[in-house]
């Protein structure tokens, strides 16, 4: 009978407890390495308790600390940015969220899904956070959706897509900001007390001054393959904000979306918004494994024909600019036979007739032919490139226009600008309205058009080179902080159309250089031009920042007349590092030169499994070094290939023996030199001779040299 009592005592002494316990649910959002965890707190709330390095034990969640809400709101006691801001229909600005419920539930291939389910406890509004996790690459995608059932639309001020938080001591911010041919610059800094806002409000070509992603490192600055580094991503082909902000207890909250300005948002009831998505990582041995995260998950998740390969291409563009015929099109078809490359580009200046498209200044808009340059259309090249055994692409600009076009003309309703004020322009040109209808249905037929009466067109290089000014829609009127949103979704429409259409179709993302460089936008693009900067020491630099997001298949590299003073093998093999194109004439070259492209496409499409579809090991970066070294290696540890470059050495300067990565330290493998100019020979120290994984990783090559300019491309293969 005492037992009895004492375990009733026990029982009720237990029990608010185990009510606590069951009221307050843990919810994790897992992969292989990373563990994100939220616990409903005593008063009803959603703490983000933790997020790092996968924990084990289920016990030692228990030992947890509270943490920061997970989606602070505006207008209650919090003093710092909010997530989300809102304006009730009776001009209350507060909003407070109580958990209501979650779910989990697993997709296919390694993919999670969790759900939380907050509403405010006096108005009827309702915010899902949602997250998907991807097991294998250890990247977690999460997104906000926010509905409510007011009588009148809401005013959505603030509607983040993200918010982190993490407690540590130290915090270091990278970011990759520049202009147009000088993009995707690293520059990283400590962040202390206060708020650090990298955003854009460009609208489109919105990425010109700074990129859309991020990697911030804790307690120490980051390092290629040590460290805790977080890297972030956010899926938006307009304005975007990052918010990292140190409060007074030394923690920072990372709020990731839609930049809010000039964007204020009225949402009727019972409609949802939903905030773009918003990737990130958390690697444990620095950039390198963040980026080899980010790589993998692209080709399997997310890029257009991730797991495809690329085609080699010749662009007309350097060759020609905008005096060309058809004759002379077709001769450099000629060319891209001799050169082996799969496709031959035409560019800008094919289009127009009231206003020929002589330069950048008329005829963007009006997609008909110009008849004296191509007097039997884009049909006879398309008829021209069959003949000759290779593929034909061609470049549009669908969303822009010039002032001096029919298409202006005649739908000035369809263009942003401003109805009292004098037009402003970019490059001569101005963006079509993308929140109008009848707008994203011109843009589609641009597409749909060229297909339709040329089905066998292979490829579309898209371009946008001018970001929103005049910043007015006619057709939006009195909901003008509506544009910049409504702008970006009209774009997906139009995108979405093209690739149901036209499922097979790549296309190549273009935005005056590196202007558009986000993850939903390559749900459509096979390939973005990373910059009109083609000098191949300003590509090291260039490719080196992107690659830290953006596998070498997404990476448009072209050989071009940039930088004359850098060999023709110097600029080739930058060019391989990514999707491997030419931009330059034959007849420039000498036959040596033009020998050496030929085998240079040969090596590349021998290398594509590798460099295209590998893993890569940036192994020396340029930044404060006088040379430079990359390294892809395949899948399976069979096959690598390693791109040193030396830049500007000093003179007598000591040179080190380079380690690499990521081969299998058991496995023989064969070193050899490659891509070398016709008569050469190679003077890499061990060109043709046997290695173990564990020697090329602990002791290395020797592979930079004292001369200017100079490249090597060493294939290494297990024997």
């Amino acid at each position: 009978m005492k037992l009895r009592l004492t375990l009733l005592f026990c029982l009720l002494v237990c029990l608010p407890g185990i009510l606590i316990a069951a009221d307050t649910p843990t919810i994790k959002i897992e992969t292989e390495n990373i563990s994100l965890i939220y616990r409903v707190g005593d008063n009803g709330r959603l703490y983000q308790h933790y997020l790092g390095r996968k924990l084990t034990y289920e016990s030692d969640l228990n030992h947890l600390p509270q943490g920061t809400e997970a989606y602070l709101t505006h207008g209650m006691e919090d003093y710092f940015e909010p997530a989300i801001q809102i304006l009730h229909n009776d001009g209350n600005p507060s909003l407070l969220l109580k958990y209501v419920t979650h779910s989990s539930s697993s997709l296919e291939g390694g993919v999670n899904e969790t759900i939380i389910t907050l509403q405010d406890d006096k108005y009827p509004v309702t915010i899902k956070l949602h997250y998907i996790s991807y097991d294998k690459e250890d990247i977690i995608k999460t997104f906000t959706e926010i509905s409510h059932r007011e009588k009148k639309p809401v005013i959505l001020s603030r509607y983040a897509s993200s918010m982190l938080h993490l407690n540590r001591a130290k915090y270091f911010l990278t970011e990759f900001a520049g202009d147009w041919a000088h993009e995707a610059n690293i520059t990283e800094q400590e962040l202390d007390f206060g708020k650090k806002v990298v955003d854009t409000k460009l609208g489109a070509r919105a990425n010109m001054f700074v990129s859309p992603f991020f990697q911030l490192a804790v307690d120490r600055k980051a390092e290629e393959n040590s460290g805790e580094v977080l890297v972030g991503n956010i899926g938006w082909t307009g304005n975007f904000q990052f918010t990292f902000e140190v409060d007074n207890k030394n923690e920072l909250r990372i709020i990731s979306g839609i930049n809010p300005y000039a964007s204020e948002y009225q949402l009727p009831a019972n409609e949802t918004f939903r905030t773009p998505d918003f990737y990130f990582t958390y690697s444990f041995e620095g950039r390198g494994q963040a980026s080899r995260n980010f790589h993998d998950w692209a080709r399997r998740y997310q890029l257009k024909d991730g797991d495809k390969t690329r085609m080699t291409l010749l662009n007309n563009w350097e060759a020609t600019y905008f005096d060309f015929n058809e004759d002379k099109l077709i001769g450099l078809m000629d060319e891209a036979v001799k050169l082996g490359v799969d496709m031959f580009l035409l560019d800008d200046g094919w289009f127009a007739n009231k206003y020929p498209r002589s330069g950048d200044h008329q005829g963007l808009g009006d997609w008909d032919e110009t008849k004296d340059k191509l007097p039997n259309g884009v049909g006879r090249l398309v008829e021209e490139a069959k003949k000759k055994g290779i593929k034909f692409g061609i470049w549009i600009e669908p969303e822009m226009v010039n002032p001096k076009s029919e298409l202006y003309e005649k739908h000035k309703d369809w263009v942003i600008h401003l109805p009292n004020r004098d037009e402003y322009y970019f490059r001569n040109q101005m963006v079509l309205d993308l929140s109008n209808p009848a707008v994203q249905d011109h843009v589609f037929g641009v597409v749909d058009k060229l297909m339709t009466n040329y089905p066998d067109i292979a490829f579309f290089k898209w371009d946008c080179n001018s970001p929103i000014t005049n910043i007015y829609s006619p057709y939006l009127k009195n909901k003008q902080s509506h544009l910049y949103i409504k702008h970006v979704r009209g774009l997906y429409n139009v995108l979405e159309r093209v690739k149901a259409k036209y499922p097979n179709l790549p296309m190549m993302l273009c935005a005056g250089g590196g202007g558009r460089s986000d993850y939903e936008a390559l749900k459509y693009f096979t390939e973005f031009w990373p910059s009109d900067n083609t000098d191949p020491i300003e590509r090291l630099f260039i490719q080196w920042g992107f690659s830290q997001i953006f596998p070498s298949k997404t990476l448009c590299a072209h050989v071009t007349t940039w930088n004359r003073s850098a060999s023709i093998k110097f600029r080739t093999d930058v060019a391989m590092m990514g999707k491997l194109g030419f931009d330059i004439k034959l007849e420039d070259m000498n036959g040596d030169e033009q020998q050496f492209c030929r085998q240079a496409v040969g090596h590349y499409n021998q290398l594509k499994p590798a460099i295209l579809e590998g893993d890569l090991y940036r192994l020396v970066s340029p930044y404060g070094s006088n040379h430079t070294s990359s390294m892809f290696v395949d899948k399976d540890k069979k096959s690598a290939v390693v791109f040193a470059f030396d830049i500007y050495p000093r003179y007598g300067e000591k040179l080190l023996p380079v380690r690499l990565q990521g081969l299998d330290r058991y496995k023989k493998y064969r070193v050899k030199e490659i891509n070398m100019m016709p008569g050469s020979g190679s003077s890499l120290q061990g060109n043709d001779q046997l290695f173990s994984g564990e020697y090329l990783m602990t002791v290395g090559l020797n592979m930079f040299t004292t001369q200017r300019l100079h490249s090597r491309v060493i294939e290494i293969v297990a024997q």
